[in-house]
Formats: structure tokens, C-alpha cells, sequence
């Protein structure tokens, strides 16, 4: 339909009059979806179940701070004292249960006042939040990828991080969790928590199996996949994963293996798998003491070369090219070609580890108090699941598992949602008696609003 000017511009340019009422006005009139799938999942009641044993005299319970801290993450907050910034917010305040908010330093006191016990429930729950889910989607094969992050600060004296190995960062302290990753869901299913001079193996055997029995213990009956890097390979680990009837691919450290270097140095035939790839499998052994071989499969990848000085405009200038090599170890029957596929695909949980770094707060260290980070971790991953949880009920999974085991839905990230409804300007008014948010009128927002509200809502 053709408009003319008249119709679409408008002379007002006043500046209106500023003006500051007391109104049930809210910045996060998105925020209903979250709370309609708290209230769906009873959260408040397992938060409270994890903290039964703290005995508090304060008017902020402990369930109270760790669920204001999960919505704080979960609206994009980084620091504590972001808080003052929406503190007023009556839509935040009725999620949360509170009429009004505590002052930053109670709730940085509050949280360095949880023990460990509280946070291995809190685990306990994020396990279940996960597994459940999880699960679900896929009765018969899970995959989890594990991984260690850096998590670096500038501040002194934070109990239980450790000067280590930190590129971006040097001489930082820092903690290095390692993070189990559902591949599935593209959540993290649980966390180890460690000082940052660790090496990246160090508990992640006996980590890795309490997983698997978590999984088990929710149910689970199907094949548990393993993927991880060169830093975990080892005899025990090899072997600890065998024995445990789990199926694992693991790549091998050329360092650690010279033998194999020149086994490829002087291996002339390569079998082709596409214009890209090229492999040869043989066997090897974790170690010489090891009494087990796994199958390997070399891989040869043909690349680009780099060029060095100024690049030359000419249609016809010749390309470079050389090879680089990898080494995938695994007791799982596959093709060469699957492996590849499958072994590579764990490059997903860098994806997740940004996500929940740049857009929630797990970079971040609130407290002194060791403890108080480690809740406010796992409350960042928390918030993570809770908003891929809402996307995933709202839409069914795909069939089957891929060969790279991609996350069987296609999710946006949690920024890009709270950017697009979340952050929804509403008011909160009360016609006869009945409570209503109102947003202005907008078709879009109005459907996907009402759809994720109404998917949150019935029991998954």
C-alpha cells in the first residue's frame, strides 16, 4: 500500500516534561516466560531443598539469594552491583518474591555465607535440570565433551585461585574448572571446580565417571559417549573409560608420541575421504606398559599456506599448500570418516563456553570467599540451562542424533532472546481484581510471547 509523507512523519519535537510516579512499571516485561517455567518446574521449592540445612536468621533466606542471583545472570547482569539498577523493577520483584531488594553488600555477605554442601546440591540440581531434558531427547545415546576454562581476575586475595598458564591474561590468578557438556541440549551438565595451576587431567577421570553414574541413576540406559582433547590422554584414562563401558575418542599429543611422528613422516599411501581429508588407521598404545591397544586414525588435512609478503593480484599466482595432521584414538566401531565427523563436532562447547562467559556472568568473580564464587558459577549455569530449557519446550527435537551430535534443536543464544523479548518494556495493572502485564502493541513480540509462555507453562 503506497503512503504519502503526510501519513508517516510527524511535526512534534517538543522534549516532553520529565516526570518520576510510583507505577508497577517493568524493563523485562519477558521476564513472564521465565517465571511462568519456574513456576512450571517448582524451582523455588528445589532452591529451598538444597539449602535446607543453612540455618539463617536474616530476612533474605538463602533459596531467596540464589534465586534473584539466577534471574540477575539470567537478564544479562554481570557485577553485584548492577542491582541498583532495577532494583524497583516490580516485575523482577515478583518473580524473585521479594517486595523489596537487598543492598549489594548483603548479597555478596549472603553468598559468601554458603558451605560446600550447599553447592554440591546446587550441582545436584543443575544436574537434574540437564540430565532431565537431556534424557528425553535421546533415551538411547548421550554425549557429553569435556573441557577446561580459565576463569581470571585482576583482584588479590580470592581465595583458591592460582597464578597459571593463561595466555590472553599472564600472571593472573585464576580458577580452572572443568566442564562437562551435554552435546545434545548444548548445556553444561556439571562442573569440577579447580585452582588455576592445575593440569587440565588433574580429577577429570573420576569426574567424567561420576557423570555417567549421575546420568545412570536419573535413568538413563543408552550408550554414554566421551569426547576430550590431548590433555587427557593417558593409560588410566584410556582404560578407566573402557572398563567403564564408556565409548570415547580421544586426540593423541604428537609430543608425547615421537614414534607416531615418524610412522607419519614415512607413511606414503593415504586413503582419500573427500578433497579435504586424507587418513591411514593403525593401533597404538597409551603408553608401552599399557595392556591394551585402541584403533587410531591419522588424519591428513590439506590447507592453504600462509604467504608471506605482499600479496600479488595476479589471476593466475599459484597456491601453496601443506598439510596438517591429527591423531584420533577411540573404542567406538566407526568409519573413519564418522570419526572424523564425530570427534570433531566437540568444537561446539566453545560456542557454549563463550556464550556463558560473554553473555551471562561465569568470567566474573563476585566474592572473596572461594565458596560464594562457586555458587555464583553454578548459578550462571543454571540461568544458561533455564533459558535454553525455555526454547527447547517450545519446539520438538529433531529425530535422531547427527554424526558431529549437534544439539538436537536450533536455539538462539540467550542474548539474542533477551534482546528480542525479554527486555520488553510493560506495566503490571489489576482490572477488577485480576493481575495483567501490558506491553505495547507489537504482532511479533505478542506471538512469540504468548507461545513461549504458554510452552513454559504445561509439564514437559
Amino acid at each position: 500500500m503506497r503512503v504519502s509523507r503526510k501519513d508517516v512523519t510527524s511535526a512534534t519535537h517538543a522534549v516532553p516534561e520529565i516526570r518520576f510516579e510510583e507505577q508497577e512499571l517493568t524493563s523485562f516485561g519477558g521476564l513472564v516466560m521465565l517465571q511462568a517455567l519456574l513456576r512450571t518446574i517448582d524451582l523455588r521449592a528445589r532452591l529451598r531443598a538444597t539449602v535446607q540445612h543453612m540455618q539463617s536468621s536474616s530476612g533474605y533466606c538463602a533459596s531467596r539469594i540464589l534465586l534473584l542471583t539466577i534471574v540477575h545472570l539470567f537478564l544479562g547482569w554481570r557485577r553485584l552491583r548492577d542491582l541498583d539498577y532495577y532494583r524497583t523493577d516490580s516485575l523482577v520483584k515478583r518473580v524473585v518474591g521479594l517486595d523489596r531488594m537487598p543492598d549489594v553488600s548483603t548479597l555478596s555477605r549472603r553468598l559468601g555465607e554458603f558451605d560446600e554442601h550447599a553447592v554440591d546440591n546446587l550441582r545436584g540440581l543443575l544436574r537434574e535440570i540437564v540430565g532431565t531434558r537431556a534424557i528425553a531427547a535421546s533415551p538411547s545415546r548421550l554425549t557429553m565433551d569435556f573441557d577446561g576454562s580459565v576463569i581470571s581476575t585482576k583482584a588479590r586475595g580470592i581465595e583458591g585461585t592460582a597464578v597459571g598458564y593463561n595466555v590472553k591474561a599472564k600472571g593472573s590468578r585464576s580458577y580452572y574448572p572443568l566442564f562437562a557438556v551435554m552435546a545434545q541440549t548444548g548445556q553444561v551438565f556439571d562442573l569440577l571446580h579447580r585452582a588455576g595451576n592445575c593440569h587440565d587431567s588433574r580429577g577429570a577421570l573420576d569426574f567424567i565417571l561420576r557423570c555417567e553414574q549421575n546420568l545412570r541413576d536419573q535413568g538413563f540406559r543408552g550408550i554414554f559417549e566421551v569426547r576430550i582433547d590431548s590433555a587427557h590422554f593417558s593409560d588410566a584414562t584410556c582404560a578407566g573409560l573402557h572398563d567403564a563401558g564408556v565409548e570415547f575418542s580421544v586426540s593423541l599429543p604428537f609430543e608425547r608420541a615421537p614414534r607416531l611422528k615418524t610412522i607419519i613422516e614415512n607413511r606414503k599411501f593415504w586413503h582419500r575421504i573427500d578433497d579435504e581429508w586424507s587418513y591411514f588407521k593403525c593401533t597404538w598404545r597409551p603408553s608401552d606398559r599399557s595392556r591394551r591397544a585402541y584403533p587410531c586414525v591419522v588424519y591428513r588435512r590439506r590447507v592453504a599456506k600462509p604467504r608471506k609478503g605482499p600479496i600479488q593480484l595476479d589471476l593466475f599466482e599459484p597456491i601453496d599448500r601443506e598439510y596438517q595432521f591429527k591423531v584420533a584414538m577411540t573404542n567406538k566401531s566407526l568409519s573413519p570418516a564418522a570419526l572424523l565427523r564425530f570427534h570433531n563436532g566437540r568444537g561446539s562447547q566453545e560456542a557454549t563456553f563463550a556464550e556463558i562467559k560473554s553473555q551471562l556472568g561465569l568470567g566474573y568473580l563476585p566474592c572473596r570467599r572461594q565458596v560464594g564464587n562457586q555458587v555464583y558459577m553454578v548459578c550462571n549455569l543454571i540461568a544458561h540451562a533455564l533459558g535454553r530449557e525455555l526454547q527447547m519446550r517450545q519446539a520438538p527435537p529433531r529425530s535422531k542424533n547427527t554424526p558431529t551430535r549437534a544439539c538436537l534443536w536450533t536455539l538462539e543464544r540467550i542474548g539474542s532472546l533477551r534482546d528480542r523479548l525479554i527486555k520488553r518494556a510493560a506495566r503490571i495493572i489489576h482490572p477488577q481484581g485480576r493481575t495483567v502485564l501490558s506491553f505495547a502493541s507489537c504482532p511479533d513480540a505478542e506471538s512469540d510471547i504468548r507461545k513461549f509462555v504458554q510452552a513454559a507453562s504445561r509439564a514437559a
